[in-house]
C-alpha cells in the first residue's frame, strides 16, 4: 500500500511530504520510501498564519478561511507528489497545529486545520486526519506522535537510546530496558525563527546555518532566567507548544532582564537554550545513543554545542535508523495511515501518556467507496529504506 504523508510542525514554513510503500508480512512491516518533498507556504498564507497564531486574536472567520487556504495548498503538495510516483492509494495529513490546549499538565484538546477534503478531492484517495486527538480522549497529550516511530527504530539497541525530533518544539523518545517514554523538552526553533521574523534579521525566517547566532555572544543572565521556567522542571508526559513558547514570551523576559540587547545575542543566547535544555534531559536518562532529526540538526552550533555537552553520548543524525532527517516526521504520518487503515494503533501509550494505546484519526473517503484492507494485529517492526 502507497500512503502519502503530509504535514507543516510547529515552525509553520512550508509542508512535508513523503510518500512510502508499505508491504506487511505477520506484523514486519517494510516501508520503501519512494518520493519526499518540501514545499514552503506562499509568503502570503504564512503571513496570514502566523498573525493569526497564539497569543494574537483571531476570529472564527480568519480560521475558517485558514483552514481552506491550507486545505488547498496540502492538497496540490500532495496531487504532485502522488503523480510522481503513478498514484497512492491513501493520504494522512497532520495539518497545521494552531492551538494545543494544555491545563495542569494535561492536554484537553488540540487543534490542527487544513481541511481533508480539499485533499481527497484533489488527489482521489482516502484521507486520513486529526490523528492527535483520540489519544487526548484516552488521557495521552496526543505528542509526542513519534515515540511509536522511535520505538520500533530503536527497538533491540542494547542499553538505553534516544531519538530527539528538534522542530519548532524539541521533542524526545527514550527507549530502554524498563519500557519508553516520551515528551516535549520544549522550544527548539521556535523562539528563534519568531525573533529572526519580528527583526527582519533575514529574508528565510531562520537562522540558517546558525550564521546570526554565530556573530552574537550566550547572555548568561538572560539565559539563566529562560532556563527557569517551570515547564522544565514538570515530570513526563508533557507537551508543549507556540502557546507557551513565543515572541511575547520571548519580549517578556527581554524586557525585564536585558532591554536592549543585541539582536545577534539574543538568537545566541536562545540558540544556547536549546542545547542546554536537550542535553540536560538526555544525561539525566543515562542515554548512550542519540539520534537526532528535524531543521534543528542543520544548525552547527546546535549540533555542536550537544556533542560537546554529551561528550560520552553517540551523537548520530536519524538518517543512520533510516529515516531521513527533513522526511522523518513525513514518514510517520505515512505510518499512521497505514496503521489507521489496517486498525492498528499507531500510538504508544509511555510515549504520550495515554492509558491505553489508541487508533487515530479521521478518514474522508476518496473518489470511491471506502474499502477497507484487512485488519493487522500489530506492528511488530519496521524496517525503512
Amino acid at each position: 500500500m502507497r500512503v502519502l504523508g503530509l504535514l507543516s510542525g510547529t515552525s509553520h514554513d512550508g509542508i512535508d511530504v513523503t510518500v512510502v510503500d508499505f508491504a506487511e508480512s505477520d506484523g514486519a512491516l517494510r516501508g520503501t520510501v519512494l518520493h519526499e518533498d518540501s514545499v514552503p507556504y506562499v509568503p502570503d498564507l504564512r503571513a496570514r498564519l502566523v498573525a493569526a497564531l497564539p497569543p494574537a486574536p483571531t476570529t472564527f472567520a480568519e480560521v475558517c478561511e485558514l483552514d481552506t487556504l491550507i486545505g488547498q495548498a496540502f492538497a496540490e503538495v500532495a496531487a504532485t507528489a502522488s503523480d510522481v510516483v503513478g498514484g497512492v492509494d491513501a493520504v494522512c495529513t497532520h495539518g497545521q497545529t494552531v492551538f494545543h490546549w494544555v491545563a495542569d499538565g494535561h492536554a484537553l484538546g488540540t487543534l490542527q486545520i487544513g481541511q481533508p477534503a480539499w485533499i481527497a478531492e484533489r488527489v482521489g484517495a482516502p484521507v486520513v486526519s486529526d490523528v492527535r486527538i483520540r489519544d487526548i480522549t484516552a488521557g495521552g497529550h496526543g505528542a509526542p506522535l513519534v515515540s511509536f516511530l522511535d520505538e520500533l527504530l530503536l527497538r533491540g539497541r542494547a542499553g538505553v537510546s534516544a531519538a530527539v525530533n528538534l522542530g519548532g518544539i524539541a521533542n524526545v523518545t527514550v527507549v530502554g530496558p524498563d519500557g519508553l517514554s516520551a515528551y516535549d523538552i520544549g522550544p527548539a526553533n521556535a523562539l528563534v525563527d519568531a525573533v529572526v521574523v519580528a527583526e527582519g534579521l533575514n529574508d528565510r525566517g531562520y537562522d540558517a546555518d546558525a550564521a546570526i547566532a554565530r556573530t552574537g555572544t550566550v547572555d548568561d543572565v538572560l539565559l539563566a532566567e529562560l532556563l527557569a521556567d517551570p515547564y522544565y522542571a514538570l515530570p513526563a508526559p508533557k507537551s508543549t507548544g507556540k502557546e507557551h513558547f513565543h515572541l511575547d514570551y520571548v519580549r517578556a523576559h527581554v524586557d525585564r532582564m536585558r532591554p536592549g540587547i543585541a539582536p545577534a545575542d539574543l538568537i545566541r543566547t536562545l540558540t544556547e537554550l536549546t542545547v542546554r535544555t536537550v542535553a540536560h534531559d538526555i544525561r539525566t536518562a543515562g542515554i548512550r545513543f542519540l539520534a537526532v532529526s528535524g531543521g534543528g540538526c542543520h544548525n552547527p552550533l546546535i549540533m555542536q554545542g550537544l556533542r560537546e555537552a554529551l561528550p560520552d553520548i553517540e551523537v548520530v543524525l536519524a538518517d543512520e535508523l533510516g529515516a531521513p532527517v527533513d522526511s522523518k516526521e513525513a514518514i510517520l504520518f505515512a505510518l499512521i495511515g497505514w496503521c489507521t487503515l489496517h486498525g492498528v494503533a499507531a500510538v504508544t501509550p509511555g510515549g504520550t501518556g495515554a492509558r491505553e494505546a489508541r487508533i487515530l484519526g479521521t478518514i474522508t473517503p476518496g473518489a470511491g467507496p471506502l474499502r477497507m484492507p484487512e485488519p493487522v494485529d500489530r506492528v511488530r517492526s519496521l524496517t525503512l529504506r
